[in-house]
C-alpha cells in the first residue's frame, strides 16, 4: 500500500481494517442486526438481483448480503469465464458468477473477514460447486496470479479502501488482456471535507472514502484502463436501520464498467 497516500490522509490503517473488519463480522453473524446500509433480500430488490439468482444460492449467503448495486447489470458472465470477486463476503455474488460460468469456468472470492470467508466456504459447499473457491487477502494484494481472470468483479469494496489506485492496479494486473470490470460502488455528489477523512467511522460508513464521478474516472483510467463508464444508480442508504450520513453528500450507487 502507498504509504503516502495513507499519511495524507492521517489513517491508522490497521485501525481501519479492524473497525471494518468488526462491522462486517457482525454482518456475516448478526444479520439481522440492522445496519446503516441495507442488506440481504430486501437490498437484492433494490439493486435488481433477478429472483432466479438469489433462489438458486443459499439463503445463508443472501442474508448477510451487502452492497451498492449490481454488477450482473453490466452484463451477465458468460459459460467458462474467469472471475475474480474482490471483497466477496458471504459469497452471494461469487456463488451467482459460479452459476453463470459454469464448471467450464471458475470464480474465486477475495475477503479480508474471516467470518465471512467462513460463511461463504460453507455457502459454497451447500451448493456443490467446486469451481468456486474463497481466499482471505486484502484488494492492494489480491492472492491471485497474473492474467488470471476474465472478469472482476466488486460491490461496494472499493470505496473502503484508502489507496484506490494500488487496489485498481491489482486488478488490472489480474486481468487477462482483453478482461474486464465490474463493479458496483459509491460516487459522492459532494466531497467530504479533507479534515474528516481521518474519521474511522465515517470510512466504516462508507462515506468517507467516496470520491466524487469524475475522481473515480480518473483513477480507473489511471490505472491503465480504457473504454471506461460509470452509470448512475440508486440511493442504496435511504431507509436503512441505522443512520447514514449518505444523503449529506448526495451518496449514490454507481457501476463502473472497463476494460484491459
Amino acid at each position: 500500500m502507498n504509504s503516502q497516500v495513507i499519511q495524507e490522509l492521517n489513517l491508522n490503517i490497521d485501525e481501519l481494517r479492524d473497525s471494518i473488519r468488526e462491522e462486517y463480522s457482525a454482518v456475516a453473524n448478526e444479520p439481522e442486526r440492522g445496519f446503516h446500509f441495507h442488506t440481504g433480500r430486501k437490498l437484492a430488490a433494490i439493486l435488481g438481483y433477478h429472483d432466479e439468482w438469489l433462489d438458486s444460492i443459499p439463503a445463508s449467503a443472501i442474508e448477510s448480503m451487502a452492497g451498492t448495486g449490481n454488477p450482473f447489470s453490466l452484463g451477465e458472465l458468460k459459460p467458462g469465464e474467469y472471475v475474480v470477486d474482490c471483497g466477496s463476503g458471504a459469497g452471494a455474488d461469487s456463488l451467482i458468477a459460479a452459476r453463470m460460468v459454469t464448471p467450464s469456468g471458475r470464480v474465486i472470492g477475495v475477503d479480508m473477514t474471516s467470518e465471512m470467508l467462513s460463511k461463504a466456504s460453507n455457502n459454497a459447499l451447500e451448493t456443490g460447486m467446486t469451481h468456486v473457491e474463497f481466499r482471505e487477502g486484502y484488494l492492494e494484494s489480491l492472492p491471485v496470479p497474473d492474467a488470471w481472470a476474465d472478469v472482476i468483479i466488486s460491490n461496494g469494496v472499493l470505496n473502503l479502501i484508502p489507496d484506490k489506485e494500488v487496489a485498481l492496479l491489482e486488478m488490472y494486473r489480474v486481468l487477462k488482456p482483453g478482461g474486464r470490470i465490474q463493479i458496483a460502488d459509491i460516487a459522492l455528489q459532494k466531497p467530504v471535507p479533507e479534515d474528516a477523512k481521518s474519521d474511522v467511522t465515517l470510512w466504516t460508513g462508507c462515506i468517507a472514502g467516496g470520491l466524487l464521478k469524475v475522481q473515480l474516472e480518473r483513477k480507473v483510467a489511471a490505472a491503465g484502463f480504457k473504454d471506461i463508464e460509470i452509470v448512475w444508480g440508486k440511493d442504496v442508504f435511504s431507509g436503512a436501520p441505522q443512520h447514514s450520513d449518505a444523503a449529506e453528500f448526495g451518496t449514490l450507487g454507481v457501476t463502473i464498467r472497463a476494460s484491459k
